[in-house]
């Protein structure tokens, strides 16, 4: 059921596109929606839909994958510490944890923003707000993500300087890197290194091409939102400071 600012909104314009409803559900993102849209998994008023451009009307009875779906007014966006070993969706297939696993006390429908990979650990962004994930993850904002890995062997100055030109991960050549040695012994480097892709595994794949295999990797920073001291696991509402932040990208 609409709620009446909602409502208000659908009269005034009429219609809304349906993956941009989709998204303002807090389903997922505009992007998400259209595969949704294009696999069968959406219906309106009892019949599936499968055209992207259809414009929700004043009274549609919209449902995703088999549930009822409808506007709302709160927003909620969390900032989790993804611990190793849990995939970022909303269910998995294979049974293994998921990120929303890790959310305890939040009864509005948040979905992951973006990938963090099952063996990595970090920043991970939650919320409902569709627009504001379809932002984050497109490929033309070009936002900055920090990672902090831990890699075999000492990162000498002419592999900095491959990774601070862009290599080929096969495929795919990087834009340049920025890089930061924290500290290294004979075994293993600490290094931060800051990319704005966001292809598969690219952090990976990167120290794999200059023959510097990851150890361990947490992403610690997208664009001004920062981890700090956030426990593993641990996960906190962004403040609203931040969340001006994201609408302003």
């Amino acid at each position: 059921m609409l709620t009446s600012s909602y409502r208000l909104i659908l009269k005034e314009k009429r219609t809304v596109r349906i993956n941009k409803y989709i998204a303002s559900c807090g389903v997922t993102s505009r992007r998400k929606a259209d595969d949704l849209i294009q696999a069968g998994k959406v219906a309106v008023n009892g019949a599936i839909m499968r055209e992207p451009g259809y414009d929700v009307q004043p009274g549609d009875e919209v449902l995703c994958e088999g549930r009822k779906i409808s506007l709302e007014v709160g927003k909620t966006y969390i900032l989790l510490n993804k611990p190793v070993g849990y995939v970022t969706t909303t269910s998995d297939d294979k049974n293994r944890p998921t990120v929303l696993d890790l959310i305890q006390d939040e009864d509005r429908r948040i979905f992951p923003v973006g990938r963090l990979d099952y063996n990595t650990s970090g920043l991970l962004i939650l919320t409902n707000d569709g627009d504001v994930a379809n932002k984050l993850m497109h490929p033309s904002k070009e936002l900055d993500k920090t990672y902090r890995a831990v890699i075999s062997g000492i990162l000498t100055r002419g592999k900095i300087a491959r990774l601070e030109k862009g290599v080929d991960i096969g495929g795919f050549r990087t834009s340049p890197a920025k890089v930061e040695v924290l500290k290294h012994n004979r075994n293993s480097t600490v290094v931060d290194i800051t990319i704005h892709e966001g292809k598969n595994h690219q952090v990976r794949r990167m120290f794999k091409a200059i023959d510097a295999p990851v150890q361990t990797l947490e992403r610690i920073k997208i664009g001004e939102l920062v981890i700090g001291r956030l426990a593993v696991g641990g996960y906190r509402k962004l403040g609203p400071g931040e969340v001006e932040y994201l609408k302003s990208i």
